[in-house]
């Protein structure tokens, strides 16, 4: 077992063409060569099948090695032993447009996700089974979970997609961040891993496995790091090379908040710090986000858009500078690659957080210096040299001499993107709208459903997450001379529904939803009750299933009560529990039974009389596609909450009329000092998602589309319009002895609207001239060298510009180009 290096070999020998993964603790290796390995994670439903070729390139074109992606379970067992694997879940066909791009893959099996996906990626049907406990030693759970995970990997291995046998997947993972969660699981948690480890490896799939966020991982597992830093972990072996398999290039999104940003500098600053101290290995996490379409979002209240502010946006765009910052920083370490996985490595402590790290081979010295100080600029002498090394930065000298990149000093272009209208020829300006009510009355009025039991289910164990929706409805009845109808009343409803609509007697008494991160309240209205029977309907609705944390599968939803009807005089209080009532259940609406999203769907819609600020209503509206090749997204402004189709196709969750607070947000952000969730946000006081995004692979090229929607609460669609997403303009700030490449993706440069060599200042959008400028007219040179070309290069030098005089300060070129 015991090699040179300690090394471990993994070798499927039925292959004449197997690649040879091994590691040792310094860093995997493969064919016998240890690699510095750039991932990105990618994940294949959050996208479409047409999409995964340009995402993936992109992501080649971005200095990546590998694409990682989770397998989520709840997506292809969406029932019990019936399989999905066709469109965007078409996992073969994702690993194999890895392959076709000459990348490698990580394949993340878990089947735990995580990611911010419904109820983790667990099915609910799991949850039913009697007697269920996930992630311990749970006989049926274990059943379960190597059940499927041997179909992936046997379904993986027909296809001979392991490097093993010559495929592209040079990793895989077992379990997922479980050792964050698995103290309250004692003694059964360590055996679960230990479990774990032992089925995953007699699956005999010939690379190694990882388990991440898990000190105590079994041998020959490899455990690694997840965080927005990881340059401290230390693997739990010394045969394992120092991995980190989630660097959270931003954050998601919930219903309610703010729009979350990790900034470029910092970024890059935590994979230098992290290959500094010696990593070998960097996965971003998410590298693209994407879409959460149809109920794939967890949560609760994961937004339809998982966009995470990664180096390519949720539609697919690159994300500058973050991208082509992040790309410069990928050459230099792939240009130092045996350097960084051979060499012997030394260290400097220079004092107040700076530091130099050497390593050093027999051909020559690579070197990182680094400062860790939030607040100050190191000064650094080394080998007679002087350097100045910015605060919260790292400087990478390649060979111990010139300085190659440093993470704060920014020379990629930034993309200022802009969303256009929809120029389809024929296109009204406002969308044709016709309509149909949701038909509501047989639970609002007679309080019949399917099932009927004596007590309050959570919603999970009837819908078997077949549906958001469940309605709860009973029948109380008083008689003439009743105690309670002389009071005031009121009924009292303890919820854990995410969101709630009430109803009595047919009346629409009010609706609720869980907010500030709160899923269990009060939901408590004045009710006037008659003789006779009165019929109660509560409309629970889910906003994606919780997804993360210990046994978070028994975290309730729906209406779990109690439930009350208080009736009240003077200083008298009646209470009448009604939790152990009859209690009738019915999963999902008519119209979702009905399909009223599908295109060829007969049911009747009506053009008269459209009705605004109306719940529980379907509307549908035909247009055309955009034109071009831009991505296409819906502004849903005005809506409240609801769904939408295109095409018959979920896009998603709505909910415009959620509002982020006033307060919170950075009108500019410091990249300096350690990141968290709540640090530099913007979006204040608006919709936490207001755009959607709809797939081109969606739309009808020519002829009509149909967009349907379904609106719960309420909303005006008169506003709604379908527009283009693109690059408006392109803008950099750039030292002098730099090149700098601007580029319109694909499109003309226009126009220069500034440009100044000097010392100009400002932001984006607003640079202003500073104190010194060149002589040369830079606008006029940049509009020879730049305007009606796709992307020009620019040396920023005084040979090209002139030679202004600065009084010794650093000179630079700002210029902000139109698309």
């Amino acid at each position: 077992m015991v090699s040179l290096r300690f090394l471990l070999c993994f070798l499927f020998v039925s292959s004449a063409y197997a690649t040879i993964v091994s590691h040792d603790g310094r860093a995997i290796t493969i064919d016998g060569h240890r690699r510095v390995l750039l991932s990105g994670s990618i994940h294949y439903p959050r996208s479409t099948p047409e999409m995964w070729p340009d995402l993936i390139k992109k992501g080649k074109e971005g200095g990546l090695d590998a694409i990682e992606t989770y397998v989520f379970w709840n997506a292809h067992e969406p029932t019990r032993r019936q399989y999905d694997f066709s469109g965007k879940l078409d996992l073969i066909r994702f690993l194999k447009t890895i392959q076709d791009e000459g990348l490698y893959g990580v394949l993340r099996i878990g089947p735990y996700a995580c990611a911010e996906w419904n109820y983790g990626g667990f099915p609910v049907w799991l949850h039913n089974m009697p007697g269920m406990v996930f992630r311990t030693t749970n006989k049926s759970f274990m059943d379960e979970m190597q059940n499927f995970t041997t179909m992936i990997v046997d379904m993986v291995k027909k296809e001979k997609l392991f490097a093993s046998q010559g495929g592209p997947i040079i990793l895989a993972q077992i379990e997922n961040e479980y050792g964050n969660v698995m103290g309250p699981y004692g003694e059964s948690g360590k055996a679960y891993i230990k479990w774990c480890a032992n089925m995953a490896q007699s699956l005999d799939v010939g690379v190694p496995w990882i388990m991440c966020q898990q000190n105590d991982a079994p041998q020959p597992m490899l455990n690694t790091c997840n965080g927005f830093y990881c340059d401290n972990f230390v693997p739990n072996n010394p045969n394992t090379p120092k991995m980190w398999t989630e660097n959270w290039t931003g954050w998601f999104k919930q219903w309610g908040g703010k729009n979350p940003h990790r900034t470029t500098e910092d970024v890059a600053f935590s994979v230098a710090r992290f290959f500094q101290r010696g990593g070998t290995f960097n996965n971003y996490y998410m590298y693209h986000g994407g879409t959460n379409f149809d109920r794939t979002a967890g949560g609760p209240y994961i937004t339809t858009s998982y966009d995470y502010d990664a180096p390519l946006d949720e539609y697919g765009n690159l994300n500058q500078p973050k991208y082509g910052h992040l790309k410069q920083l990928h050459d230099v370490l792939h240009s130092m690659e045996r350097t960084l996985t051979y060499g012997n490595i030394s260290t400097i402590d220079f004092g107040n957080s700076a530091s130099a790290t050497i390593y050093k081979t027999e051909e020559g010295s690579s070197c990182f210096f680094g400062n860790g100080n939030e607040n100050s600029d190191a000064k650094i002498s080394f080998q007679g040299e002087s350097y100045v090394v910015p605060a919260w930065s790292v400087t990478i000298l390649p060979d111990c001499k010139n300085e190659a990149y440093n993470t704060a000093k920014i020379t990629t272009q930034t993309s200022m993107m802009v969303k256009k209208p929809n120029e389809a020829e024929d296109t009204p300006s406002t969308l044709k709208w016709s309509w149909r009510p949701e038909n509501v009355d047989n639970f609002i009025l007679k309080g019949k459903g399917d099932s009927t039991q004596t007590q309050l289910f959570d919603q999970k164990v009837v819908t078997n997450d077949q549906s958001d929706y469940l309605w709860y409805m009973t029948t109380v009845k008083f008689k003439k001379r009743d105690l309670f109808l002389g009071k005031s009343m009121s009924l009292r409803v303890n919820s854990t529904a995410h969101a709630l609509h009430a109803f009595v007697n047919g009346k629409h008494i009010g609706n609720q939803h869980a907010e500030n991160g709160k899923f269990n309240y009060v939901f408590e209205k004045d009710v006037k009750f008659k003789s006779g029977r009165n019929v109660i309907a509560l409309l629970s609705i889910t906003v994606g299933l919780a997804n993360y944390g210990a046994f978070f599968e028994s975290k309730p939803a729906g209406i779990t009560g109690p439930i009350f009807i208080t009736g009240r005089n003077g200083d008298e209080t009646i209470v009448k529990d009604l939790s152990a009532h009859k209690w009738s259940y019915k999963t999902g609406l008519n119209g979702f039974e009905n399909q009223f999203f599908r295109t060829e769907s007969m049911s009747k819609w009506s053009v008269e009389s459209v009705p605004f600020n109306r719940s529980m209503t379907w509307y549908k509206a035909t247009f055309k596609a955009p034109l071009g090749n831009d991505p296409v997204v819906v502004d849903l402004m005005g809506l409240g909450k609801g769904t939408a189709w295109v095409n018959g196709n979920n896009i998603g969750r709505y909910w415009p009329a959620f509002i982020s607070s006033e307060n919170g947000c950075d009108a500019k952000c410091n990249y300096r000092g350690a990141y968290h969730a709540e640090k530099c946000l913007t979006n204040c006081g608006e919709p936490t998602q207001r755009w959607y995004h709809v797939p081109r692979s969606f739309l009808n090229g020519e002829g009509d589309n149909t967009l349907v929607l379904f609106e719960e609460m309420g909303g005006n669609p008169s506003l709604v319009s379908f527009q283009t997403t693109r690059v408006g303009s392109v803008c950099a700030n750039v030292y002098e002895n730099k090149i700098i490449e601007l580029s319109c993706d694909r499109k003309p440069i226009s126009a220069i609207k500034f440009a100044s060599f000097g010392n100009p200042y400002g932001n984006c959008g607003s640079f202003e001239k500073g104190t010194c400028e060149s002589s040369n007219n830079t606008v006029d040179i940049l509009t020879q060298e730049c305007v009606g070309k796709e992307k020009c290069s620019i040396d920023v030098s005084t040979k090209k510009f002139g030679a202004p005089d600065c009084s010794g300060a650093a000179r630079k070129l700002a210029v902000e180009v139109i698309c």
